[in-house]
């Protein structure tokens, strides 16, 4: 009794020690403007904001000019999502030769300024619940 007492409490703690406030984002898009390429999504925090290297990316195809992706077991934290429709799905957002983009974008909190994203206007908080975000291009 006292041995099958002692693994409950063990197996307990465990869990418990590692059980990490997560949450899943949904996103969606529902003005894209052609079904053809992908949406391509990531989601940063701010030291990785803007950079090659995000803390999750997500693709998906485009059907009636409609897109959902969903970021699974997120972390609780500060984050910012942007997205981009890769209409020639060569993986890359293309600019002009002036540095104007040449395919659709958005980011959360729908905040469009002239110039760069800004992770401020972008960012969000991630608790224990779950989140559905809108994104418009």
């Amino acid at each position: 009794m006292k041995n099958l007492f002692l693994t409950l409490t063990l197996v307990l703690t465990s869990l418990l020690g590692f059980s990490q406030d997560t949450a899943t984002i949904t996103v969606t898009i529902d003005n894209v403007t052609s079904d053809k390429g992908l949406v391509m999504m990531s989601l940063h925090n701010k030291d990785t904001f803007m950079k090659a290297k995000a803390i999750m990316n997500a693709k998906s195809e485009i059907k009636d000019g409609k897109v959902a992706i969903t970021f699974e077991n997120v972390e609780a934290g500060e984050y910012a999502i942007i997205a981009f429709h890769d209409a020639n799905e060569n993986n890359n957002m293309d600019f002009s030769e002036n540095g104007m983009p040449l395919e659709s974008y958005g980011m959360s909190n729908n905040s469009m300024s002239f110039g760069p994203p800004n992770y401020d206007d972008a960012k969000f908080k991630v608790e224990d619940t779950n989140l559905e975000l809108n994104i418009r291009f």
